[in-house]
């Protein structure tokens, strides 16, 4: 007896991939997640590939690749004419992208902890912080 490969609604999708509804439907639109097939009722119906697909996606996303980064690394899943070279080099500028951003946060940090030093809390009416702000660069 063979058994028919498991297969989700689109609730239990979500539920599985702690991913909105609305947006397994907007992956879908965009064509980042294959369109299931439906039941004669309408309701979509996923597989297996469709949920480590959205996996994929969800975790690329908490990485912060763009959905076009996402959508360029899938090529290569798909057989598309990509290489896995590709997929190194946008990683690695996603990573160029990230320590920059860590170097701005590193920044904006010594110049918030330089102005609430210089901010005693007293209650006149002039603050240092709100006068830091107002300086220009």
């Amino acid at each position: 007896m063979t058994s028919k490969p498991e297969q989700f609604t689109i609730g239990r999708l979500s539920k599985q991939t702690d991913c909105n509804i609305e947006t397994i439907r907007y992956y879908e639109r965009i064509s980042l997640l294959p369109q299931p097939p439906r039941t004669s009722g309408g309701h979509r119906l996923y597989d297996h590939d469709h949920l480590k697909r959205l996996n994929f996606i969800r975790r690329s996303r908490e990485l912060g690749f763009t959905l076009e980064e996402i959508r360029k690394m899938l090529e290569v899943v798909d057989g598309e004419p990509s290489t896995c070279e590709e997929v190194k080099i946008i990683t690695v500028a996603h990573l160029n992208d990230v320590r920059q951003k860590i170097k701005d946060l590193r920044n904006m940090e010594k110049v918030l902890k330089e102005m609430a030093a210089q901010c005693d809390g007293s209650t006149v009416p002039e603050c240092p912080i709100i006068d830091t702000l107002f300086q220009e660069k």
